[in-house]
């Protein structure tokens, strides 16, 4: 009865998720809020500068602006406005969605400061003088056009005013002295009379005044198209800013290509997904199916949370997520394998469970916490989706840890304790004829291979290899250095999107006509649908809303634009840096507290390895190098450090069972022993982990093509030196002292397992 409870409820608990998910996931994903690279939009880095040189910018002052500015957006019907102040002086504005973004820009980065000033620019009236909320588009009721309407808090001021200008005389100007002139953002430098000559100038009318107007109601006339009056008014009655702000990044993205880049992103996650469930229960049977349950619950609960925190998911999000799925494999791998090595000594399954789970759960732990290290630090030195990434990386994490250790584990032992499994130790992948006796006693090293791999003896070779690698990769950079994007070296990105194949002549004939030369331009995509220019200046917003313009004629599609000044690029580069050393520094302290320092610093050295041999390919292939490759470079900083975890974590158990290690020989052996035992947990682990990555490669969106091959590589390095590097440093450098001070880890503590 028992037995069949336990079935039973197995059951009850799969149907209860699997109606969860089927009834809820599609209002959980329409309710995700999408970044500006799946919807289109744009995004602004202001740095904001007092209007007044003797006023400081303070918080308020900040968050008055961020007010004024949220007051704008909602103006244009933006409801997914993200609007933050970083750090003391800067303001980052994100809007998805956005299909006038030329209007949307002039919008929220004009300071609104009105003035009303005389022909020799000195100012009469300013904005404070109007009332609140009273500017409205009109029409002039002589000519019919439009105007723009609004009150004065004073009309005997205005009539002073208008008094004063009708009296102004001076024979030696070309214009009449009686002028109004009416300024948007008057700034030092300005002059009406450099302005009058011109065809548009800056100021936005000049009515002349004959006469004195004692009256609080005043029209502004000027070349307005009923629009153009109504954008005036708006931004008029959403208030003057008090500060001046300067921008000093921005990214544009048009809407088909973001919805084209979310389309091939989701595609490439769920081929890849669906790729790993069936690997996984290919090579590990009904364990594997278990796990893959697991792991459909895994996506849902991680898009459920990321959904409660009202994140904004971006490509880099979705990466992030389909990389947690590696993780939650990795959690499952270790845990099976170590089942499996159970049942190969001829343990009964119920027995085989219950040690297999409490002696992984150390591992799974060490190398959860150490991945997590390096996302919290990428999350605090990440901007935008960097940081979008790093949450939903973090999340991966948390949600994988308790999926595979409690989740897989409560849907295994159910079957276990059922009795079901008792004479099925197929079912988890072992062959009947690895499983010894349980009255065997002798000491087996499981071999991976037809004849066994000896990784010390062989460790000469790891360090020629790895020697030339390095001393290849110091030559590349000599000689090719790093394609740097412009996120870090300043300049303009544009990228030309078309449903045909392009040309560099017709691109390049485009900028010509918009006067604009670009340093480089590469054609991408299957058929060479994408164009990608580099320019080594800053293009300002008119010259970005021209290139709008003129390729969204001429292909149908927005292009999108990224604008970096020298002043982020400097920023960028400085804490890329800081973000590497202060992630390894914080895995070297924990894994000193976990295990020993020498362990710690030949951790170390093989992700430092595993990020030089990232730079090396970049150099020699000159893939450009953006802000992207830095969330790769850290998640493999993560990835590189929980495999080598993995492989010490079995090192530091076999050592607990010798109890003292008293020469190199026995290390030797240990370390031999340990390889053999971790191999196939890191080869599955590598390999589902590349199949996400490899999917986003050759089926994903353009725009992170670098990112998901700056992953691959990385992967593939860390399997290196997970397996054959580290293992062969640690055992030079311990072994030398081995036979003087005798190794000993029987005084560490253990995390133990939940019972099942």
């Amino acid at each position: 009865m028992k037995k069949r409870g336990r079935i039973v409820a197995f059951f009850l608990v799969v149907i209860l998720f699997a109606l969860t998910i089927g009834t809820t996931t599609t209002g959980i994903t329409k309710d995700i809020n999408l970044g500006l690279d799946l919807q289109g939009g744009f995004e602004i880095l202001y740095e904001v500068e007092p209007v007044d040189e003797s006023q400081e910018v303070t918080r308020s002052l900040m968050e008055g602006t961020v007010q004024t500015l949220n007051d704008r957006v909602n103006r244009l019907g933006i409801s997914e406005a993200v609007i933050n102040i970083e750090g003391e002086n800067r303001i980052r504005v994100q809007l998805a969605g956005v299909e006038d973004q030329a209007e949307a820009r002039e919008l929220i980065g004009t300071s609104a400061q009105l003035s009303f000033r005389d022909v020799n620019d000195n100012e009469l009236l300013s904005g404070t003088d109007l009332k609140e909320g009273s500017a409205s588009q009109d029409f002039d009721p002589n000519t019919n056009q439009p105007i723009v309407s609004l009150q004065l808090n004073d009309a005997a001021k205005f009539g002073d005013v208008t008094s004063r200008i009708k009296n102004m005389n001076d024979p030696e100007t070309i214009y009449s002295d009686n002028l109004l002139v009416i300024w948007m953002d008057f700034m030092e430098g300005d002059s009406f009379s450099e302005e009058f000559t011109k065809e548009n100038p800056k100021y936005i009318s000049a009515p002349a005044v004959s006469e004195t107007l004692n009256t609080s109601d005043v029209m502004i006339s000027g070349n307005f198209t009923v629009e153009s009056a109504q954008q005036l008014a708006d931004i008029i009655n959403s208030g003057s800013l008090p500060v001046h702000m300067t921008e000093i990044y921005s990214n544009s993205v048009g809407a088909q290509f973001g919805q084209q880049a979310l389309n091939e992103t989701v595609i490439a996650g769920l081929i890849g997904v669906g790729i790993i469930l069936l690997y996984m229960i290919a090579f590990y049977r009904f364990s594997g199916l278990i796990a893959a349950i697991n792991l459909i619950i895994y996506t849902y609960l991680v898009i459920l949370v990321f959904e409660l925190m009202n994140g904004v998911l971006t490509l880099s999000g979705i990466a992030a997520l389909i990389l947690g799925v590696g993780m939650a494999v990795d959690a499952n791998v270790i845990t099976f394998e170590r089942i499996k090595e159970e049942l190969r000594t001829g343990k009964s399954v119920k027995a085989a469970f219950k040690a297999g789970t409490k002696n992984s759960l150390s591992t799974i732990f060490d190398a959860n916490i150490t991945t997590l290290i390096a996302a919290g630090v990428l999350f605090v030195f990440g901007t935008s989706s960097v940081k979008g990434f790093a949450t939903m990386l973090i999340i991966s994490i948390l949600v994988s840890f308790i999926t595979a250790v409690y989740g897989t584990r409560l849907l295994l032992g159910l079957w276990v304790q059922s009795g079901v499994l008792t004479k099925r130790k197929t079912w988890f992948g072992v062959k009947e004829k690895d499983i010894r006796d349980i009255s065997d006693n002798t000491e087996e090293t499981p071999k991976v291979f037809k004849r066994e791999v000896k990784v010390v003896e062989n460790r000469k070779k790891y360090f020629v290899t790895t020697s030339a690698i390095v001393i290849l990769g110091i030559v590349s950079f000599l000689v090719f250095q790093i394609n740097p994007g412009i996120d870090f070296t300043s300049g303009t990105r544009i990228e030309v999107v078309s449903d045909t194949s392009l040309t560099e002549e017709e691109v390049e004939a485009g900028f010509n006509t918009l006067e604009l030369n670009p340093t480089s331009l590469v054609l991408s995509g299957d058929n060479n649908e994408v164009a990608v220019s580099r320019f080594d200046t800053v293009l300002s917003d008119d010259q970005v809303a021209e290139v709008q313009s003129h390729f969204r004629a001429e292909y149908g599609q927005d292009p999108t634009v990224s604008v970096v000044s020298p002043i982020v690029g400097e920023e960028l580069v400085k804490n890329a840096i800081y973000a590497v050393a202060i992630a390894s520094v914080f895995m070297i302290i924990y894994v000193t507290i976990r295990f020993e320092f020498f362990f710690a610093l030949t951790a170390l050295i093989a992700l430092l390895h595993d990020v030089f041999i990232m730079l090396v390919v970049f150099s020699i292939m000159q893939i450009e190098f953006d802000i992207t490759i830095i969330s790769a470079l850290l998640t493999i900083v993560g990835y590189s450090i929980n495999n080598t975890i993995v492989i010490f974590d079995r090192i530091r158990e076999n050592i607990r069972l010798k109890k003292r290690v008293k020469s190199f020989k026995e290390l030797a052996a240990i370390v031999n022993k340990s390889f053999a035992q971790s191999f196939t947990r890191s080869m599955n682990t590598s390999i589902t982990t590349l199949i996400a990555v490899f999917a986003f490669l050759i089926l994903g969106a353009s725009s992170i093509t670098s990112f998901a091959f700056a992953l691959a590589i990385g992967l593939i390095a860390g399997t290196y030196s997970s397996l054959f590097l580290a293992a062969s440093i640690w055992v030079v450098w311990r072994g030398k002292s081995v036979n003087r001070k005798p190794l000993d880890f029987t005084k560490k503590k253990r995390v133990e397992g939940p019972q099942v």
